[in-house]
């Protein structure tokens, strides 16, 4: 199963949404669609599930085009929006059972809506009103809406957005889970989220990709600066820090540990251990740090 974005660009009038954009997306594969606002990612999203055509260019999943065979490709595509469109007066249970009754004969109906309950771990809630569950499990109701009709490509756009620690957790496990027999394309703000969930990024800018690698090779490739974490045994000032050869600038985090931005092509670590000596402090713990993704969507999509 993969998706084929093949140089799509989207008009609104005289706004360009999207410029020429390709990539292409394999089956197995969670991948993080990041951008800011407005950078085109949902409405990517809409293309390749048929809400909206390309002015130019074609999407194709597992083969079919989204304008010449839009039915295959809806059949192919599970998709839950950033705003989850829930009947909240429906039971959870009623409202599986009249989504699958839109995707396959009334025979096979009870065997997929329980084994969606299971896989989204609906089953003490299957009974209740969709009204009276929390943000996190109408999360859950929302992506097993999506998974009804197994399909091959899962669209999910923002799914973990104004849920608490705890539903976040359980929901990036159950993606994560579901992402290594399907093909899974996540646009979200959290930065920690793409980290934790996926195996390959892709940011777009002002409708343009700027980025499509995983995330290791992103940290490498952006590594204009690199840090050292520290920690020493008492308060060190900011200014005496910033005095160590090859150190950009020192950022405090909590205590006494340190963020230290450092040249690259440089290892430090020798003059960092001089400098406890010269100055009588002991280091407690230090390591390297490599460029956080947070970061590098701040290097890529920075207004020029």
């Amino acid at each position: 199963m993969s998706v084929k974005i093949n140089h799509v660009t989207k008009h609104f009038g005289t706004q360009k949404a999207l410029d020429d954009v390709s990539f292409e997306i394999f089956s197995g594969q969670v991948v993080g669609f990041l951008g800011p606002n407005g950078a085109g990612k949902s409405t990517m999203m809409k293309i390749i599930t048929c809400f909206l055509p390309p002015s130019l260019g074609s999407v194709q999943v597992n083969g079919f085009d989204t304008l010449d065979n839009s039915i295959e490709v809806r059949k192919n595509v599970g998709y839950l929006p950033e705003h989850n469109p829930l009947y909240l007066d429906m039971y959870v249970i009623e409202y599986l059972t009249f989504i699958a009754g839109l995707h396959m004969p009334s025979r096979l109906i009870p065997a997929r809506v329980s084994k969606m309950v299971e896989i989204t771990g609906l089953e003490l809630e299957k009974k209740k009103k969709i009204g009276a569950l929390s943000k996190g499990f109408r999360q859950r109701v929302g992506l097993a809406q999506a998974l009804i009709h197994d399909p091959g490509v899962l669209i999910l756009d923002e799914p973990t957005s104004g849920l608490d620690p705890n539903q976040l957790s359980e929901i990036r496990m159950l993606i994560k889970n579901i992402g290594k027999e399907k093909t899974v394309v996540l646009s979200t703000h959290i930065m920690q989220e793409v980290e934790a969930i996926c195996n390959r990024v892709i940011i777009i800018n002002k409708g343009v990709i700027c980025a499509d690698d995983t995330t290791e090779n992103l940290q490498q490739q952006m590594a204009g600066e690199a840090a050292l974490l520290v920690e020493f045994d008492k308060p060190l000032q900011q200014t005496a820090l910033e005095q160590i050869a090859g150190v950009l600038r020192a950022e405090h985090l909590d205590g006494n540990k340190w963020r230290l931005k450092t040249i690259t092509s440089g290892d430090i670590r020798a003059d960092v251990f001089r400098f406890a000596v010269d100055n009588g402090c002991i280091i407690l713990n230090q390591q390297p740090e490599a460029p956080r993704l947070e970061e590098i969507f701040q290097q890529l999509t920075a207004s020029k």
